[in-house]
């Protein structure tokens, strides 16, 4: 099978300031029915956005909160929006621009990378430097962090290398990181069809499951 990217949202694809996650139960819990939603074009909610920014800037980040963390994400996004600019927001809320603008970048990631900050599987400090990337590299950053546990540190490394426009290969294989290995376990019957196709195509058998995998996937697409 030849190689293809998926045509995947790269970006946020729901509105800005909405509790997309935040406000799903099956990863907020109870809390979901209590998500504010932040308006860049309601004069109150940009209020309501400014006070949160302030609360957030004075709380760190590896000590607050996952699901108060991405509220405080969607405020700097809103208010982004509403003002115009990083820096008219960071002039309204006396905030740094620089802090404005990287919470809001992850407000802006795409809803998959968002849901593993809100469960607790990404560190919020990881997100900020993967939202630093644009494209597919998002998630491919994401999903290496995620599999090899990687560190802020080592998040914040890659990031770099891969901003930089090193290949990506080579930044990922530099830092011994296998990006497209993946360890799957699957019933007994399918494990047996899997290698029986292979010897009867005589193809790898992990060429057989990457086939199976593409017509799964391109029968229908899960909003991003």
């Amino acid at each position: 099978m030849a190689e293809k990217d998926l045509d995947l949202p790269a970006d946020r694809e729901s509105p800005v300031g909405a509790p997309v996650v935040r406000g799903n139960e099956a990863v907020a819990g109870d809390r979901a029915e209590d998500a504010i939603r932040f308006d860049p074009d309601d004069p109150d909610s940009l209020e309501r956005a400014t006070v949160e920014i302030q609360t957030f800037a004075e709380i760190s980040a590896s000590d607050a909160e996952r699901l108060s963390i991405l509220r405080g994400a969607a405020a700097c996004a809103a208010l982004v929006r509403g003002e115009g600019s990083y820096k008219a927001a960071a002039k309204r809320t006396d905030v740094p621009v620089s802090f404005i603008r990287k919470w809001a970048r992850v407000h802006d990631l795409p809803r998959a990378v968002r849901v593993t900050v809100a469960d607790g599987t990404l560190a919020p400090t990881a997100a900020k430097h993967i939202a630093r990337l644009e494209g597919p590299l998002r998630y491919d950053l994401t999903w290496a962090t995620l599999q090899h546990d990687l560190s802020v540190r080592e998040v914040r490394t890659l990031a770099s290398a891969l901003k930089s426009g090193d290949d990506p290969d080579a930044v990922f294989a530099a830092h011994g990181i296998d990006l497209c290995g993946l360890h799957l376990e699957c019933p007994r019957p399918v494990y047996r069809e899997l290698h029986r196709r292979a010897a009867l195509e005589e193809r790898p058998i992990e060429a057989v499951i990457a086939d199976a995998i593409d017509v799964t996937l391109s029968e229908g697409e899960v909003p991003g």
